[in-house]
């Protein structure tokens, strides 16, 4: 029995002795270096057990191994036997389960932890924590984007645990929130012994195409490019470049987003304090183009100093042209000074009033009467339009056009680019308006053909064509036409019939229209007349005599 007790104790004693010296698979467990050889360490981790670990896996990330025979170091334990006979031990699974261990803590303490970057991924970088890898995302790494990050690469630097996930594996860290932090601690400093007002040294950091980032030491500044100088300025680069130290004024401060407005225009003289004295209205001055608009252009006086001229003032005759096709970017030109407003900032400026007004100088050169030659250049449905000296134009209206003719009828005779001579009729300088005539050029066959002839006259006529509602006739080249209720007293003699083309006959002349270049003509009129002046001549017919008698006796004695 006793002998029974003791071999139960033994096995009892064995089975503890052999739980106590043998590590469980999948722990971590403390071993000694007892060789290097091979590039590896050979590790005693006890109960006469001995494993290999590769001497890169004591390596911190960028640095060479640190290792020496006789270390203690914690390796994991895999497996307790491998084919070799050997345990299965790993440097950098001890490493990742501390590591674990050490970061779950500072993750839920939110703390920082210290780590380098070792690799670039996609989207981001891997880190090393000191055994476990994390990944930073690209957006994490500065606050603004790294072009190079090259320079961070292998430094240790300290990060914030965003995320992570021990079963799958997974960490993600920010380099960027530790930045911010830190800035907006040296921010909330640096913004504390800045005033509003105080001129200040900074280091311009970034340049946009709206202003330039500078550095006031720990805490950026934005200077606008309305803020650069007095003058306008196209881009920042023009006055600035990165890394100059600029004198700068502070203009405001943002307590509570922390924004800084800067500027450097303000160090300097205002030139509008002496705009009014240096620039009188009706002044001329030269000045530069400096930008072109739809609406007109814009012309530097002097820097700082710029002014408006309207597209309506520059030019006399160019009136629905693009600024652009008359002034072009960087071109001297003379200004006149036309209106001033100091407290918005504003000067109008004049183009064409530098130069005299071509309207004046025809008028003086060209009075009424005065004969022109030139190209047509429009045709509208109420005239023709003539170019003349000095990129002016002058109108002949369709009345204007023939003496004979109907306006409609004479201007298809006309087309662009004719030459034509026409006399000058009115300038009206006020409203920009020439009127000229070309049949005043001409001459004028009715005013010829009629001279003499007054109403009542009787004249010979010739006829020229024959119409159901009368006959037309000519007199010295004038056209004119009889109505059939003229053609004769008698209403049985009102028959266009009876004449023939080339009769030739006596009319009495009843209206003269130089307006419509016509005669009134009527034979009627002239047979009452002279039925009145046989009367008048040759006795009444209340007398006894007969109408028949007085005519007969008026004939008689014409005979």
């Amino acid at each position: 029995m006793c002998a029974k007790n003791a071999m139960e104790e033994f096995e009892a004693l064995l089975k503890e002795s052999f739980e106590i010296d043998t590590p469980e698979e999948g722990s971590v467990v403390k071993g000694k270096v007892i060789a290097i050889e091979a590039g590896q360490a050979i590790i005693d981790v006890g109960y006469k057990m001995e494993g290999r670990v590769d001497l890169k896996e004591f390596a911190n990330p960028g640095e060479q191994p640190n290792i020496n025979v006789g270390d203690e170091v914690e390796v994991y334990l895999d497996r307790v036997e491998n084919a070799r006979g050997e345990a299965q031990i790993s440097r950098e699974k001890a490493k990742r389960e501390e590591a674990w261990d050490r970061l779950e803590k500072a993750y839920a303490a939110e703390t920082r932890v210290d780590g380098a970057i070792f690799g670039r991924v996609k989207g981001g970088f891997t880190v090393d924590l000191g055994g476990a890898v994390a990944f930073l995302p690209g957006s994490q790494v500065d606050v603004r984007p790294v072009r190079d990050a090259g320079p961070l690469m292998g430094m240790k630097q300290p990060f914030q645990i965003l995320k992570m996930d021990r079963r799958r594996g997974n960490i993600v860290v920010s380099r960027r929130a530790i930045l911010e932090e830190s800035r907006a601690e040296q921010r909330a400093e640096v913004i504390g012994n800045l005033t509003e007002g105080q001129i200040v040294d900074g280091v311009v950091k970034n340049i946009t195409e709206y202003g330039a980032f500078v550095d006031l030491g720990g805490v950026d500044g934005l200077l606008h490019v309305t803020d650069m100088a007095w003058r306008r300025v196209n881009h920042p680069s023009e006055i600035l470049s990165i890394g100059e130290t600029v004198k700068v004024q502070v203009i405001k401060i943002n307590k509570e987003t922390h924004r800084i407005s800067l500027g450097m225009k303000q160090l300097q003289s205002d030139p509008w304090d002496a705009v009014e004295k240096a620039y009188p209205l009706g002044s001329v001055h030269k000045g530069r183009v400096t930008n072109i608009t739809d609406y007109g252009a814009f012309v530097e006086l002097e820097a700082g100093v710029e002014g408006l001229v309207h597209v309506s003032e520059m030019s006399w005759t160019k009136k629905n042209v693009h600024p652009g096709k008359i002034v072009s970017t960087s071109q001297e030109v003379d200004v006149m000074v036309l209106e001033i407003d100091s407290a918005k900032r504003r000067v109008s400026l004049g183009l064409k009033q530098t130069q005299r007004n071509p309207w004046e100088v025809f008028a003086e050169t060209h009075p009424v009467g005065a004969i022109i030659e030139g190209e047509v250049k429009n045709i509208t449905e109420f005239g023709l339009f003539v170019g003349l000296d000095n990129d002016i134009d002058g109108m002949v209206h369709l009345s204007d056009l023939s003496w004979d003719q109907r306006g409609e009828d004479a201007i298809q005779n006309y087309r662009k680019g004719d030459t034509v001579k026409a006399a000058v009729s009115e300038v009206d300088v006020e409203k920009e308006r020439i009127s000229l005539s070309i049949k005043a050029v001409g001459e004028d066959t009715f005013t010829d053909a009629v001279d003499g002839v007054k109403r009542g006259s009787i004249v010979t006529v010739e006829v020229t064509a024959i119409e159901e509602g009368g006959i037309e006739v000519e007199y010295n080249g004038a056209k004119s036409f009889i109505r059939r209720s003229d053609l004769s007293r008698d209403r049985g003699d009102q028959r266009p019939e009876r004449f023939s083309v080339g009769d030739k006959i006596d009319v009495r002349v009843t209206n003269i229209d130089p307006k419509t270049r016509r005669l009134g003509l009527s034979i009627k009129a002239r047979e009452i007349a002279e039925e009145k002046e046989a009367v008048e001549q040759y006795g009444s017919s209340d007398s006894g005599a007969s109408l028949g008698d007085i005519l007969g006796a008026a004939l008689k004695d014409r005979n």
